[in-house]
């Protein structure tokens, strides 16, 4: 029997030497140095606040129980978050599989064979003198193999990696910022409607006791049948908005349920917008301040790292690569003379591999490389073009919607004081019922409109503070990708 085994470790002296030589080798390709972006002074529309909403916790930004429960049900069931997490997982394991290159590999191989000889084969055996023609053999050996990273190919491609790692990471935070602002954003959507639908069934109310009332003057002989007609067509006109309200509230309620990863159903929440309820005066911060803390524009960074160090990997491509292997063992027949000092042997070898020819394949690879690190440079220009540009709007928005809030508001008040005199004008006989027609229908409209407006206010804080990367500071711990979801 033959058997191969592995030497005591390499002397300390030798290993020393190979990782020296590795780490003395050059890193090729450039350095990594972040794009210079002129960010504006200001946002517009806003003026110099260095504190910025999106410096709170969502849940201290949001002061509602019922919306804080939904966004942290969202956080820990949404399927899209879940996803983005699980994407980090799997960047964060090739990360260690490009480092991996970096270190030695050993290896044990080993196995057994046998065979037997034929003695009428050519030449054939004697049938005398021979013991035996069954051979039995075993081996077992340690390999060590080692790219020594001479020109930093190994090195590019581990940094590349673990900036890969990192840009999934930040890319689960940006769908954390959305899926917080889209739960939000729904749920005020939800509240509006509330509203709409409150002020609807009021207004009906109202039309049945003005129908009821007319119908009855009809019959004392008082009124006419035109001003009936005239009331319950008023009525029908308000009613129409009640089931076109509720359809809308069962499919924003349908929305939601899927954010937060639940199936269609209703959705617990607050009281409709009250009349005197605004959202409040939220800080900007400064433009600059968004390079750190929108997750989609650092993000983008990292990409720009990643495609960066690729433009070093596929540069060392060029240079030769230097390879060591080696394996040692001991070599027996038997067992009574395994490892003896006569049965070691081993094995090394160095081997230079310099590509010479390869129809320009190096070359072009090279020059796909900087195309990607232009094609990074330009979105990650644009995230920071775009962020500054989500944010104005949003500043705008606020802005103009509180304008718009203090007209309506004064509609409101006037149209209510018209109903009153209108009415009152009727019973006297001063005007004809059309003007009450008309101010009632005028009233519900308005009504709607500032219930709208009031919606959108606080939808508007929101865009704000998702459009200035907020929502995802200090989030509670997700759960592992395939785990069961929080009920």
């Amino acid at each position: 029997m033959h058997t191969r085994t592995l030497l005591p470790p390499m002397r300390l002296k030798a290993a020393s030497l190979l990782v020296a030589v590795a780490a003395a080798g050059c890193t090729v390709g450039p350095n990594y140095e972040r794009p210079k972006l002129e960010p504006p002074p200001l946002h517009r529309s806003a003026g110099p606040t260095p504190e910025s909403v999106a410096d709170l916790n969502w849940w201290q930004l949001y002061q509602d129980a019922a919306l804080q429960a939904l966004v942290r049900e969202g956080i820990a069931n949404n399927l899209d978050l879940r996803l983005a997490a699980a994407r980090v997982v799997e960047a964060r394991a090739l990360a260690g599989v490009a480092k991996s290159y970096l270190y030695p590999e050993v290896g044990v191989r080993g196995g057994v064979a046998g065979e037997m000889k034929s003695r009428v084969g050519d030449p054939p055996l004697p049938k005398e003198n021979v013991p035996e023609r069954t051979y039995v053999s075993g081996g077992l050996e340690g390999t060590l193999s080692w790219e020594i990273d001479l020109f930093g190919r190994l090195r590019r491609s581990n940094e590349a990696a673990f900036a890969q790692y990192l840009a999934t990471e930040e890319g689960r935070k940006a769908v954390m910022v959305t899926l917080v602002g889209d739960i939000a954003s729904t749920y005020f959507y939800l509240r509006q409607l509330d509203l709409e639908l409150e002020i609807a069934r009021r207004t009906v109310k109202i039309n049945d006791d003005t129908v009821l009332y007319y119908t009855r003057r009809l019959q004392g002989g008082v009124s006419n049948r035109l001003e009936v007609d005239q009331a319950k067509a008023n009525r029908a006109a308000t009613a129409v908005t009640i089931p076109e309200t509720e359809l809308q509230i069962a499919i924003a309620e349908n929305a939601l349920s899927v954010l937060v990863g639940r199936v269609p159903g209703t959705v617990a929440r607050w009281k409709p917008i009250a009349e005197n309820e605004v959202p409040p005066v939220v800080p900007s911060g400064l433009p600059a301040q968004l390079l750190e803390r929108r997750p989609d524009i650092r993000q983008a960074e990292q990409l720009l790292i990643a495609a960066n160090a690729n433009i070093g990997a596929a540069k060392a491509m060029f240079y030769p690569t230097i390879s060591l292997t080696g394996s040692a063992g001991s070599l027996s027949n038997a067992f009574n003379n395994f490892l003896s000092a006569d049965s070691l042997l081993w094995t090394a070898a160095a081997g230079v591999f310099q590509p010479l020819f390869n129809g320009g394949r190096i070359k072009r690879n090279y020059e796909a490389a900087q195309a990607r690190f232009d094609q990074a440079l330009i979105q990650y220009r644009r995230s920071a073009l775009n962020a500054y540009r989500e944010v104005a709007d949003a500043l705008i928005t606020i802005q103009k919607l509180a304008e718009r809030r203090v007209e309506i508001e004064s509609g409101v008040e006037a149209l209510r004081d018209a109903v009153q005199l209108s009415r009152a004008r009727y019973d006297t006989g001063l005007s004809n019922y059309l003007e009450v027609l008309l101010a009632d229908q005028y009233l519900f409209g308005a009504e709607r409109q500032l219930a709208q407006l009031r919606g959108s206010q606080f939808r508007a804080v929101t865009q704000l503070y998702r459009a200035l990367g907020g929502g995802w500071q200090m989030e509670p711990a997700l759960p592992q990708p395939g785990a069961p979801p929080v009920k």
